[in-house]
């Protein structure tokens, strides 16, 4: 099924015409739980990986940063009796709750895998997988049609406490056999496990953070906001949830700029991974076709306490690395 964005409640550009100089396209990338193959642009699916290209494992060590661990198997089957329990409380009516039988197959709240099993080499986990035939605002070197985003799965101090990313782009004609065997990291941290979804991608219209804004604008914005009762933050210029492109919003810091450790080029915006999809139950970003009772973080991850984390590249090369930033 396809995802549509509502209409936003208000054309700010016919107020602000100046803002259409800070606006840019971005592609929700509308992430719902699926059975993606890796001939699919997906999140958290598997990916069209080399066969005779080693699978990235994370090296860090003890330098990893764990409160609780678990194993991969033991998330999926916390996830299969939660989502067991929801569905039974939806379909009756009556109060969420697991049966006797299914508290028994939950860990205690406290449980944690051994720390120790984190100074081995932690294989990466698949976070993203994009074909550029499905993504409007895709991006990568001339000649490439594929991104892939892998991830390992704990936290790591020196990134903001957030998992470290790779990024590989392809080009899919060079691409022989398909790896059939991915290695999986003996604990992860349970936010970091993203469920397999299909994308259903989108293309919006985006204005800048209202933090980013020249100060005069800024300030008219603002004045504007307690005048008419609309909030352009919140409904009229950035669209939340996973994207490809477009802006990243500011709210956990003040405004920084990111740029290039190799050249120090202003960096761009290229994916933006989110901890939910719409603000609220009745959050104006809200897909006109979800479901109702529908929930907004369908691939499980969160960033920090529900933050996002945004990933930029150089636009003057690919080849110069990229950053993130948790807001």
């Amino acid at each position: 099924m396809s995802r549509t964005t509502p209409p936003r409640p208000f054309d700010i550009t016919a107020v602000f015409p100046e803002l259409r100089e800070h606006s840019a396209t971005a592609t929700r990338l509308h992430p719902r739980p699926g059975a993606p193959t890796a001939a699919d642009s997906s999140i958290g699916g598997p990916l069209r990986w080399p066969a005779d290209e080693p699978w990235p494992h994370c090296e860090e060590g003890d330098l990893h940063y764990a409160h609780r661990v678990l194993t991969p198997s033991t998330v999926r089957r916390m996830r299969r009796i939660y989502a067991a329990a929801q569905a039974r409380a939806d379909a009756t009516g009556t109060r969420y709750a697991p049966t006797a039988e299914e508290r028994a197959q939950l860990p205690d709240p406290t449980f944690s895998e051994p720390h120790g099993l984190l100074e081995q080499p932690i294989p990466y986990v698949p976070v993203a997988q994009l074909y550029r035939r499905d993504i409007p605002d895709f991006a990568g070197p001339d000649g490439t049609d594929l991104l892939q985003v892998l991830w390992c799965p704990l936290d790591h101090p020196e990134d903001q406490y957030c998992p470290r990313i790779r990024l590989y782009w392809r080009r899919v004609a060079d691409l022989g056999p398909v790896l059939t065997e991915v290695p999986e990291p003996p604990v992860v941290n349970d936010s970091y496990l993203p469920v397999p979804c299909a994308v259903h991608p989108e293309r919006i219209l985006e204005h800048r953070n209202d933090g980013m804004l020249p100060d005069g604008l800024d300030a008219r914005i603002r004045a504007w906001e307690k005048e008419s009762g609309l909030r352009y933050h919140a409904d009229l210029s950035l669209a939340p949830g996973w994207k490809v492109g477009g802006f990243a919003h500011w709210g956990l810091t003040d405004w920084y700029a990111v740029t290039c450790k190799e050249c120090g080029t202003s960096m761009t915006l290229l994916l933006t991974v989110a901890s939910f999809e719409w603000n609220g139950t009745g959050g104006t970003w809200r897909p006109i076709e979800e479901p109702a009772g529908a929930g907004s973080n369908p691939t499980r991850v969160v960033i920090g306490r529900g933050y996002d984390l945004f990933v930029f590249r150089c636009p003057e090369s690919f080849d110069h690395p990229h950053a993130t930033a948790m807001q």
